[in-house]
């Protein structure tokens, strides 16, 4: 099951940041065809956000055809976002040593994700595939 991560300080809408959040789980397979997402009242447990926004990222993702709302039992993923299923291990492995080696070279959090983002801008401009 996905547990989402609110960023108050990111300057990105919390239903984006929800809506971006479980499309990501649907990339890396985290979330499958079937799956259930969590009930509005969990999310607003956990995160400590209003119901509404909960239900309003789920509308979006909804209208986007990715899951599909059933009154009364929850809201379920109707289609995965992800290719083929693939076994990102050793990916997985690289990015973590080079994590690990941003950390060593003093860079935080917010250094680490700019550095990625530019290079990730860079070499994947927004709508290339």
């Amino acid at each position: 099951m996905v547990e989402y991560r609110i960023d108050r300080r990111s300057g990105v809408a919390t239903y984006v940041q929800i809506v971006q959040q479980t499309k990501q789980a649907l990339r890396l397979g985290v979330l499958e065809p079937g799956d259930k997402l969590p009930t509005a009242r969990e999310v607003v447990e956990a995160t400590a956000i209003n119901p509404n926004t909960v239900l309003k990222a789920y509308r979006e993702l909804e209208r986007e055809g990715l899951v599909e709302a059933r009154r009364g039992i929850g809201t379920f993923v109707r289609r995965s976002l992800g290719s083929a299923p693939a076994d990102h291990t050793a990916l997985r492995s690289k990015l973590t040593a080079w994590l690990d080696e941003a950390r060593k070279e003093g860079l935080e959090r917010e250094d680490i994700s700019a550095l990625f983002t530019s290079v990730l801008d860079e070499k994947c401009p927004e709508g290339e595939r």
